[in-house]
């Protein structure tokens, strides 16, 4: 064989070695952007941790936390780490959140994916999208000079800055984005489902409710799991709409105070180090914790609806 032949297969070579050296660095670009996700969440909670556990190892009661609703860390004379207030809150405005935001995104859902179509389609999925933009602090000022004002008006109530106003606030928050999720996992479901409900005398109605709906059960409770989350991990809105009152709500019109909004308020002038300091990072574990329950709670439902 002539060696004139070799100089015109080197740069074919040239190219596979090029080419194969691209896919590993994709391949090793991948692999660090997959892990970063679990490295930046390990790094959080190892943080919070560390500022954390110091107060719950030294000062922490687990009667007092759980059992109090004194929040007292400033008192001098007898200073009080209740958080029992503070959970119910939190729990009572994600819980109206959810009142609101549930019949809201999934309805809005139904009719874009199953409904609408065209340009009306492409436009309401716009004005969602717009909606989910809209900063936290601008719906914590609609909350506080709009709707207080509005439910003083129509309750007959002393205080408009309360776990309805939160809720609705909040409510609104999480409805997009649950919006957008249900949406997707209503497109998901295979038109031959459709058709072949259709094919045996259907309604649109009956293959909405008893076809479509049961099949895209998977996204649809991930969707409302994530506006849980979204709930108990709100800040400024809730801290401007609700009050900011420590109370354990008997009714709608209680003014209350959310966890997430107490270390927002007292973190910055609080002193590092102190029992005060440790507390609110205790707060922050436990609320890490409960977010983590959540979204296990929401694979473990997504893993048993696919067994079934």
């Amino acid at each position: 064989m002539s060696s004139d032949a070799f100089p015109t297969r080197r740069p074919a070579l040239d190219r596979l070695d090029g080419a194969w050296a691209a896919d590993k660095a994709a391949q090793v670009l991948m692999f660090v952007a997959g892990i970063s996700a679990i490295v930046f969440i390990l790094g959080i909670f190892a943080f919070i941790a560390r500022e954390g556990l110091s107060f719950v190892f030294s000062r922490f009661s687990f009667a007092e936390f759980f059992g109090s609703i004194r929040w007292a860390p400033t008192s001098n004379s007898n200073p009080t780490f209740g958080a029992l207030a503070l959970i119910v809150g939190t729990a009572s405005v994600t819980g109206m959140a959810m009142i609101v935001a549930i019949p809201f995104s999934l309805g809005a859902a139904v009719y874009i994916a199953e409904f609408a179509r065209g340009r009306t389609r492409e436009t309401l999925k716009v004005l969602v999208e717009l909606l989910a933009a809209i900063p936290s602090v601008v719906w914590g000022f609609i909350g506080l000079s709009i709707m207080n004002k509005l439910i003083i008006d129509v309750f007959d109530v002393s205080v408009g800055l309360n776990v309805l106003n939160a809720g609705i606030i909040l409510g609104l928050m999480a409805a997009p984005i649950m919006t957008t999720i249900a949406e997707d996992a209503l497109k998901a479901v295979p038109d031959r489902y459709r058709e072949a409900a259709e094919a045996m005398g259907a309604t649109r109605w009956q293959v909405i409710r008893r076809v479509v709906l049961p099949a895209a059960r998977n996204g649809l409770a991930s969707a409302v799991l994530l506006g849980v989350g979204r709930g108990f991990g709100e800040t400024m809105a809730v801290l401007m709409a609700s009050g900011h009152s420590i109370n354990l709500p008997t009714s709608i019109f209680d003014s209350v105070r959310a966890l997430t909004a107490t270390i927002a308020a007292e973190l910055g002038e609080t002193a590092v180090g102190s029992d005060h300091y440790g507390a609110l990072f205790t707060l922050g574990l436990f609320l890490f914790l409960i977010t983590f329950a959540i979204n296990l709670t929401a694979d473990l439902v997504v893993r048993g609806i696919r067994k079934k």
